[in-house]
């Protein structure tokens, strides 16, 4: 049986694509599932920082996709758990240094040890987009409550539908209390205005921030909301039914709005 992989992208960047790909990897492994994470934001490598392993790099995605290592040699096993490990990407190197099918192929020689690969997109729909798509099948959108953050992500889930790769949707950053004011957006209003189903959604947690500064990804603090948002999701994407988070929300100004952009 071989693994599934998944891209984890957004269009739009800083909305917490890296956050999520360490976060659900490591809930993954958590899970006993083997998990490989994979940077592919070449030029602007960010995961291995993360995961507090930017000093075991040797090898990276570039020199297995080139053939100058093996695959065995670029991935660095996580400090915290034998089933999560990171194929760094390169940070000297430009996106179109590899080509899609290079990247299909890398990816389908790991398919053969992993569970699943998650694949960390680059912001933007350039060749780096594409490339972290080479070889998907699956993705999962993370966008936050914002009208431009779910602009991109609307225009990425048709970039995906023409490849015929099926999103599902992660909400991060939401202030519930923002929510029931009508400042923000309703995870509803979110789910209709991009039309694909939702997965998870993350409340707005300091715990992410520590967790990035310390190296390791939130899950392991068992007292963040974030990180059991992230083993939620990781239980959702292997198969358990897990009820999704709901905040109350009725009849906003934001709501509207939310509603206005869907029908455009």
């Amino acid at each position: 049986m071989t693994g599934r992989a998944i891209v984890i992208t957004s269009g739009k960047g800083g909305v917490g694509k890296t956050t999520t790909s360490a976060s659900l990897g490591a809930a993954l492994a958590l899970r006993g599932k083997r998990v490989l994470v994979v940077d592919g934001d070449i030029g602007l490598r960010n995961l291995d920082v993360i995961m507090g392993l930017e000093n075991r790099i040797v090898f990276n995605l570039v020199d297995v996709a080139k053939g100058l290592c093996k695959p065995q040699q670029a991935i660095i096993k996580s400090k915290r758990s034998n089933n999560l490990y990171l194929l760094p990407a390169s940070q000297t190197d430009d996106k179109d240094v590899i080509s899609q099918k290079e990247m299909a192929e890398m990816l389908n020689k790991y398919k053969q040890e992993f569970d699943f690969i998650l694949v960390d997109s680059p912001a933007g729909i350039e060749q780096g987009f594409r490339n972290a798509c080479s070889g998907a099948d699956e993705a999962l959108i993370v966008t936050t409550p914002e009208v431009a953050a779910i602009r991109d992500a609307d225009r990425v889930i048709g970039l995906l539908a023409a490849q015929g790769i099926e999103p599902r949707l992660i909400i991060n950053r939401v202030d519930r209390d923002m929510v029931r004011r009508g400042d923000m957006l309703s995870p509803d209003d979110v789910c209709d205005i991009l039309g694909i189903d939702q997965i998870g959604m993350v409340f707005r947690d300091d715990d992410i921030v520590v967790a990035a500064n310390n190296g390791e990804p939130v899950v392991y603090n068992k007292e963040s909301k974030a990180g059991d948002a992230f083993m939620k999701i990781a239980d959702r994407v292997t198969g358990v039914d897990v009820p999704l988070e709901t905040v109350d929300m009725r009849n906003s100004l934001w709501a509207r709005l939310g509603r206005r952009l869907s029908a455009a």
